[in-house]
């Protein structure tokens, strides 16, 4: 999928029922050059601050479903309205932003837009939330089972200790024990070690 910017009636069928309005009506008040990008890896979503000549700037990959769009695209509101109150005078997931990031979502939780295994997780860790929506492991979880292309993807979690996985740039890895909250796994050509989410996607190692 190409990088292209969102009009407002091309952006509604990346949105749940119900949500587009108060999306828009976001944008347009904080002047939000939305684009729709292709899938990254690394990140979900990305916001650049406004400068002399240009707009504030966010992307969203354009592949993840509705859900995960949406709450990927509040995440980086909340990255908007944080530098506009504090610059860069605040870690850019602090309390600031965790705190701003809540009032956010709550607009959308009230709104009824998630259903229910979404809206219950969403109450349970807008409490304490974590530095995004990927880090969310619980939250990750369901929002995987809205994806509308299957996959030939699965979790490194799902994989057998001692197992091996692919990423997509061909390195294989041998699933290790966990430690903590990730997975130590080890790079089968290099023996380096790495750390891995437990909902991070991998390929099974034919």
């Amino acid at each position: 999928m190409p990088k292209r910017e969102a009009p407002l009636e091309y952006l509604q069928q990346y949105l749940p029922d119900g949500s587009a309005v108060l999306v828009m009506q976001y944008l347009h008040q904080y002047k939000v050059h939305l684009t729709i990008t292709r899938e990254r890896k690394s990140i979900l979503g990305d916001y650049r601050h406004a400068t002399r000549d240009r707009n504030h700037r966010i992307s969203v990959n354009g592949n993840l479903n509705k859900y995960s769009f949406l709450i990927t695209l509040v995440h980086e509101l909340a990255h908007l309205l944080t530098f506009q109150h504090y610059g860069n005078r605040v870690q850019s997931h602090g309390r600031e932003w965790k705190n701003i990031y809540a009032f956010l979502l709550k607009d959308f939780i009230a709104a009824k837009i998630f259903p229910e295994d979404i809206y219950r997780q969403l109450q349970y860790s807008i409490h304490d939330l974590p530095a995004s929506s990927c880090a969310d492991d619980n939250l990750m979880r369901i929002l995987r089972k809205y994806d509308e292309t299957p996959n030939n993807l699965v979790l490194v979690e799902q994989i057998p200790e001692g197992n091996c996985f692919q990423l997509d740039d061909g390195r294989i890895f041998r699933k290790g024990k966990k430690l903590r909250k990730r997975y130590q796994c080890f790079d089968i050509k290099t023996k380096q070690e790495y750390l891995f989410s437990p909902v991070y996607e991998v390929k099974l190692a034919g």
